[in-house]
């Protein structure tokens, strides 16, 4: 009996890990931003609004391990990528905008409700990539 629910318990956690690597990213419902962006650390994201230019950001972002776009492009405005955990590949969404001279930055996870501040430290990489640049 216990060996049995081993094998149920291995076979679960490596559905839910499937799920987690395998589930679709609706760009509907991922490639949007709140109403107001300001700069702020949520318990699982961040927000950052800071002047820069969406072409310049979106190359150092590109270049950023595990990640890739969802939807949008520079000349649309606004991008969406999707960065994935090295281990078990959760996925969190980092949609950006310009709005005039400003980028308005949202970083989210998808599952849970805490990243322990993953969102802001790569927000944070990127933009001191980003100030480097310019």
């Amino acid at each position: 009996m216990m060996k049995l629910l081993a094998v149920l318990l291995v076979v679960l956690i490596a559905a839910a890990l499937a799920f987690v690597r395998l589930a679709p990213s609706d760009p509907a419902r991922w490639h949007q931003m709140p109403d107001s962006v300001t700069d702020r650390d949520l318990e699982g994201g961040a927000m950052r609004r800071v002047e820069g230019n969406l072409a310049a950001l979106d190359t150092i972002i590109r270049d950023t391990a595990r990640t890739r776009v969802l939807a949008g492009s520079v000349d649309q405005g606004m991008i969406t990528y999707v960065t994935r955990s090295r281990v078990f590949g959760f996925p969190d969404y980092t949609t950006v905008r310009q709005s005039d001279d400003m980028l308005e930055i949202y970083g989210r996870l998808r599952f849970g409700k805490s990243d322990l501040g993953v969102n802001a430290a790569r927000i944070e990489r990127w933009l001191d990539r980003l100030g480097q640049a310019g």
